[in-house]
């Protein structure tokens, strides 16, 4: 799993970030417990929630 940075987030769109967000968390769940690719999924699910989080509108 490729990491994505805040500001690749960024740059796509909402439908795009929940596909990457899906694929993150099946590579994490494929991974090897402990292993880097496990890492690296886990913080651009991170990433990708916190994108999906500041675009969420205000209340």
């Amino acid at each position: 799993m490729k990491l994505i940075s805040r500001f690749e987030a960024a740059t796509l769109g909402t439908a795009q970030l929940y596909g990457l967000r899906k694929d993150a968390f099946v590579a994490f769940c494929a991974a090897q417990h402990g292993s880097q690719a496990q890492r690296d999924a886990l913080c651009t699910m991170r990433t990708i929630e916190h994108e999906l989080a500041t675009r969420a509108p205000a209340p």
